[in-house]
């Protein structure tokens, strides 16, 4: 079946849909995964009646292929968290791609993070002892959800839930590796680009996500 979504508001309302026992849940809140996610948890968090946040996130990106991630990065507890696809970047690196080109993209990426953080409102909530709902617009590689688990994680959260209207099977899979649970509304057999999956899906700027933010 081909699902697609309207835009990133509609998914995130799809999604409230099935996770209808959080709603109104203590000890609960909604993260978004910036930027991305954050219209998908906003619409989220508001069907549920739950507070709003975010995690800063940034994906390490192939060079020349910078859709496919070999790691990401998430701001937790004044730190960056760091995780790589140890199987992937070995064969980057096996296929010719110097490390030094993939020290620039991580460094290019730490320093853009880092720019964030006093930008966004509820970038660094309080989650000690909490249910986090972690919320992307789509699961491609898992790296950056990974990554954002782990940051809740060393956040202090009692229990984590990975949410998203699409991803591939493979990235899934991996998430639900290290969550307490994971749901994707649409698992596609032939995964392609996130967006491909809705039929709006406009690049977010600063000013848009923070507005999701401050509703």
């Amino acid at each position: 079946m081909d699902m697609r979504f309207e835009d990133r508001t509609e998914a995130g309302e799809r999604l409230a849909a099935v996770l209808t026992q959080f709603r109104e849940r203590p000890g609960t809140v909604v993260l978004g995964l910036a930027r991305g996610g954050i219209p998908v948890a906003a619409a989220a968090a508001k069907a549920l009646y739950l507070p709003l946040g975010a995690v800063l996130v940034r994906k390490l990106g192939i060079p020349g292929h910078e859709e496919t991630a070999y790691g990401a990065l998430a701001w937790a507890r004044g730190r960056t968290v760091r995780l790589l696809n140890k199987p992937l970047l070995d064969r980057v690196l096996e296929h010719g791609v110097r490390e030094e080109l993939l020290h620039q993209v991580e460094q290019r990426e730490r320093a853009e993070l880092l720019r964030r953080v006093d930008l966004y409102p509820q970038s660094d909530p309080e989650i000690s002892g909490k249910t986090v709902l972690l919320i992307d617009d789509g699961l491609a590689t898992g790296a950056t959800m990974r990554a954002a688990v782990e940051a809740v994680r060393e956040g202090g959260a009692k229990a984590v839930v990975a949410a998203a209207p699409v991803g591939s099977i493979e990235a899934e899979a991996s998430v639900e590796r290290v969550c307490d649970a994971v749901l994707c509304l649409h698992l596609p057999g032939k995964f392609r680009a996130v967006g491909s999956f809705y039929r709006h899906f406009e690049q977010l700027t600063d000013e848009d996500a923070i507005s999701f933010l401050k509703q």
